[in-house]
């Protein structure tokens, strides 16, 4: 009797797309960080938007994922995740600063001010009118 064995039938993955997903929460975050630090800001938004999915509650993670979006060019996924950050952390003065950035990226410019003023207010920076 042969055993049909195929390593996604037990892990839902590719075997080159095992080692991202697997482990404890704290060894993929860890893992995340090691991806995005060496600028491989896609695999380690794969990893991070699994582990938003597992724990939606840490600020940490979706902070991370937000700037792995923003860096391989995906703005709304961006905004909409410093968006989620901001609302669970207002004073979370990076995510005002990221935001200000995804939003001037994308020509609105306008809608970037507050979050920029806000951001340099967190940091005890305060702009010119």
């Amino acid at each position: 009797m042969t055993t049909d064995f195929r390593p996604e039938t037990t892990t839902g993955l590719r075997p080159e797309q095992a080692t991202l997903h697997e482990g404890t929460v704290a060894e993929r975050w860890a893992r995340a960080q090691l991806f995005f630090d060496s600028k491989a800001y896609a695999d380690a938004a794969r990893i991070l938007a699994e582990l938003v999915e597992e724990v939606p509650e840490q600020v940490g993670p979706r902070l991370l994922l937000a700037r792995s979006y923003y860096h391989s060019a995906q703005l709304r996924r961006a905004e909409e995740q410093l968006r989620a950050v901001i609302e669970r952390d207002p004073v979370e003065h990076y995510a005002h600063l990221v935001l200000g950035r995804v939003l001037e990226r994308q020509g609105r410019h306008a809608e970037a001010v507050p979050y920029l003023r806000l951001a340099a207010a967190f940091d005890g920076a305060f702009p010119e009118s």
